[in-house]
């Protein structure tokens, strides 16, 4: 038996156990042997392909989707839709194809648009599947190939340089100077340096230093390592399995709108059932009876409603777009203005992404760095003035910034209109505080290097050896690097006046934890003059070197996101923060921002790990800052939230956000950095990556959700108003005020044409001062409902009223019936003009005011007049609908009978303003 064979066999048997081992806390040795690989050699391309054959390619599952005629019909499978068939049924009954063809064509396209939206919901597989899609080099049988990710197996032997896309899951053999961008993984802002030893159990994902997961960047250094898990075995794969699990949760206005359409649905069959029984037994004939029965059917069925929901929530996405925010499915309109909680990613969101330096202490002095970002505009100050360089006492400083410059492999570059960053963050942001003080490389161009060496984990500093003078044969070394690997090479410190003293460690330490407190990364700075050579050792720079400073680091808030936190408080609207960088850092910054204020407020994934469900919904509840959490902790903080009722909205822009953007109420994903796996994930995107835009699109949302209710208030009591007419003239054995044909056109075209106006009203100037409403508030909430039946019986009365009087007195039932619709048209106009803001935005305009003017209203019911002109004055309406054309005294008539809704409107708004 060949060493190959046993191998095999070994892997074999191992094979099924692969996803319960913790590789992190394996040593390196531990590693190859459980994988029947070669720390050298790698695998033979025989022993390759077999774990191909057995373990499949290295590609994330899809899940397989349903057919595209399945999908399209499940579409159909809503209570509002089978409302509206059986509208379409009845006309279709009552021979009116014109009408029937209408409803049937908005069934049809409420059903295409729902189609296209779950089409497009189904690419973040996808996404995902082309996160770990790239290119790798493998060794195997002793050579190095370059070959696809998705050929690599389980025990490959991989290569990694700076600018690799790491190609699967890899526990590290080997690493030199190792730095792994895993922001969009595990929402780390920095580049995480590797290292090999192994680590306990209990080490958080982000932590995880000897490992490298699929999908990460390398910013910068080498390494090797072994493949320990492939395609949905991998950390990305494991959130592709949570995307896939993550209910797809409806909005509340969608759950509002089923729950209201089922209880209509039943109401509207059991008033049929009535109506026809009540007919049978006052001796109607049955086709008299059905006749009736179908008349209240029709004149029970909103079908304003689903076509105002639509437009309204389509006008809202405009709106929004045009405010930087890009709505991907319209029912999130309205989620977002009855959001209660924001839970936001820190790095990239409500920050910059973008380090910065921030302090400076050098020569015993502290300095602030004014300007944010990898543009080179600000200044350093000192007691908030402006450094003067030209005077004495700065030496320390300017030696500090200087080291920072020399010692550094990255540059800022001009591209696309804005400054970018080509290396590492940390090195881009001592790159720029050099340039506020007019220090560039340029400037340096009399010290060039000589020789490097590079930043290594274990070492934990960065050295650079210059030429500095050539007469005197003097070069000089600079260090860069950790507080306590510089400290304790260095055995003196600069002075303000640029003069070497003893080193105070005491001192320094003291400046170092000051800085951690405010969440700033801190950079030390050393530099040592040594006689000329051509080489650089790390005998070198054992000891003997100077301490020159320090620089903190962070990557800052957003100046407009700070604001857009507070307006979003004073909304009632909780923000959390939820990331995976440091506790220390995302409590700095949450202080800076007013999210949190006590360190009770701050938790980390570890603390959450250890806690039962119990303590943990306290925590979600409690808590305003979750540090160091892992993807699957994400998305069970958002369950948690909205187990208590929040309705959460969760912001993000990397891999590991997008199971939480899904679980969501509203997922929010970064449109310029986001990774395209939270961008199919989101329900909405924000064009300028900018946590403000958040705060313009819940104004936006609220004011969509209260033209909604304008919307319902306005639609459901013309509805209720007819059946009232319907059922009450049946049970009194009369003729019917209203015919189905003309409980169809009030339906269809007058009160659609009056209802649309409302979706284009401007939001109120209070939208934002007020808290969200409950989100276990009912669509038809009790004071709604109350406005809504006053005013149906306000419209009863117009239409049964009119059509008795006008009978009495003329004995001509078309005629009343005219008037009895014209009646109900100018009640409907009156109330529009009482709950828009036309009139008040007109008035506000006479007076003087820059306010716009809603001329929405005043058009639509132009539009109404028009077509209730033709309706009763023309011939073939006459004959169509069964009308009468009307005197001009008779016109004025109609009108007067509508005019007292304005007194009853006036009264409601008491109880419940809509605006």
């Amino acid at each position: 038996m060949t060493a190959n064979t046993i191998a095999t066999n070994n892997f074999a048997q191992t094979t099924n156990d692969l996803l319960n081992y913790e590789w992190h806390t394996l040593t390196e040795q531990q590693v190859v042997q459980t994988l029947a690989s070669h720390p050298e050699a790698g695998l033979s391309d025989e022993e390759a392909s077999t774990r191909h054959q057995q373990m499949g390619a290295n590609q994330l599952s899809t899940k397989a989707s349903k057919s595209p005629w399945l999908k399209f019909l499940e579409q159909f499978h809503q209570p509002l839709l089978y409302i509206l068939l059986t509208a379409g049924v009845v006309t279709l009954l009552l021979q009116d194809w014109i009408d029937a063809g209408v409803i049937f064509a908005v069934i049809l396209i409420n059903a295409i648009v729902g189609y296209i939206q779950e089409s497009k919901a189904e690419g973040a597989i996808a996404a995902l599947s082309k996160a770990i899609a790239t290119e790798a080099t493998a060794i195997r049988d002793g050579q190095k190939t370059r070959l696809a990710s998705s050929e690599l197996v389980v025990g490959d032997l991989v290569l990694l340089a700076s600018g690799d896309k790491v190609p699967a899951d890899l526990r590290l053999l080997s690493v030199r100077g190792l730095q792994v961008d895993e922001s969009a993984l595990t929402g780390e802002s920095v580049p995480v340096e590797k290292a090999t030893p192994s680590l306990a159990v209990e080490t958080p994902l982000a932590e995880r230093s000897n490992m490298a997961y699929a999908g990460s960047f390398v910013t910068f250094g080498q390494a090797e390592g072994i493949v320990v898990a492939i395609a949905d075995a991998t950390e990305t794969g494991r959130i592709s399995q949570l995307i896939e699990s993550s209910t797809n949760l409806k909005t509340p206005l969608t759950r509002n709108i089923d729950k209201f359409s089922k209880t209509l649905l039943y109401v509207i069959l059991g008033l049929a059932a009535l109506t026809f029984a009540v007919g049978l037994g006052q001796g109607e004939s049955w086709i008299a009876v059905f006749k009736a029965a179908v008349a209240l059917v029709v004149s029970a069925i909103p079908e304003g409603l689903p076509a105002i929901v639509t437009v309204t929530l389509a006008i809202g996405v405009s709106r929004m777009a045009r405010r930087n925010a890009i709505i991907r499915k319209l029912p999130a309109v309205e989620t977002l203005g009855s959001t209660t909680v924001i839970c936001s990613d820190k790095t990239g969101t409500l920050t910059e992404n973008q380090m910065t330096v921030q302090k400076i202490y050098a020569g015993g002095q502290h300095y602030t760095v004014s300007g944010i970002g990898y543009a080179p505009d600000g200044e350093i100050l000192i007691n908030q003035q402006p450094v003067d360089f030209n005077a004495d006492g700065h030496i320390a400083l300017w030696e500090s910034l200087e080291a920072g410059l020399l010692c550094n492999d990255s540059h800022i570059e001009w591209r696309d209109g804005q400054w970018n960053l080509v290396g590492t963050p940390t090195e881009g942001a001592l790159i720029v505080a050099a340039n506020k003080a007019r220090l560039t490389p340029e400037n340096l161009e009399q010290l060039p290097r000589i020789d490097t060496i590079p930043f290594e984990s274990e070492f934990q500093y960065m050295a650079t050896l210059h030429e500095l003078d050539v007469k005197r044969r003097l070069n000089a070394i600079y260090l860069k690097g950790s507080v306590e690997a510089i400290l304790q090479r260095c055995d003196y410190m600069l002075d303000a006046q640029g003069q070497q003293t003893a080193l105070n460690p005491r001192a320094v330490e003291q400046e170092v934890a000051g800085m951690a407190n405010q969440g700033l990364r801190v950079l030390a700075f050393a530099s040592k003059e040594v006689a000329a050579k051509r080489s650089l050792e790390r005998h070198d720079i054992a000891q003997g070197l100077v301490f020159l400073g320090l620089q903190g680091i962070i990557d800052p808030p957003r100046s407009e996101a700070i604001a857009a936190v507070k307006a979003c408080q004073s909304a009632g609207i909780q923000v959390k923060m939820i990331t995976g960088d440091h506790a220390l850092t995302a409590a700095a910054i949450a202080r800076q921002m007013g999210i949190c204020s006590t360190e009770a407020q701050v938790f980390t994934g570890q603390q959450l790990t250890q806690m039962d469900e119990k303590k943990f919904a306290q925590a979600a509840e409690q808590g305003m800052v979750f540090a160091r959490v892992a993807p699957e902790q994400k998305l069970r903080l958002v369950r948690a939230l909205q187990l208590k009722g929040e309705i959460v909205a969760m912001t993000g822009d990397g891999v590991n956000d997008a199971p939480a953007l899904k679980q969501a109420d509203i997922g929010v994903a970064m449109g310029l950095a986001g990774a395209e796996v939270t961008k199919e994930s989101a329900d909405m995107l924000l064009t300028d990556d900018n946590f403000a835009s958040i705060e313009a699109a819940v104004e936006e949302g609220r004011g969509v959700y209260r033209n909604l209710r304008k919307a319902i208030a306005f639609l459901l009591p013309i509805n209720v108003g007819e059946s009232m007419t319907i059922l009450i003239a049946i049970l009194l054995a009369t003729a019917l005020p209203i015919l189905p044909i003309q409980i169809l056109w009030l339906n269809m075209v007058s009160s659609v044409g009056l209802i649309v106006p409302l979706a284009f009203e401007p939001k109120s100037g209070e939208v934002m001062q007020q808290p969200p409403r409950n989100p276990r508030e009912k669509l038809l909430s009790g004071s709604l409902l109350q406005r809504i039946l006053a005013i149906s019986v306000f419209n009863w009365l117009v239409i049964f009223g009119v059509f008795q009087w006008i009978l009495q007195t003329t004995g001509n039932e078309a005629l009343a019936r005219t008037m009895a619709i014209n009646g109900l048209v100018a009640a409907e106009v009156f109330y529009l003009l009482s709950i828009t803001q036309f009139l008040p935005s007109l008035v506000a305009r006479i007076q003087g005011k820059r306010t716009p003017v809603a001329y929405a209203p005043a058009i639509g019911i132009v539009a109404v007049a028009m077509l209730q002109c033709l309706f009763s004055q023309w011939s073939m309406m006459n004959q169509v609908f069964d009308t009468r054309p009307l005197t001009f005294i008779q016109a004025l008539i109609c009108m007067a009978v509508g005019l007292p809704v304005v007194f009853v409107v006036l009264i409601l708004q008491r109880f419940d303003p809509l605006n």
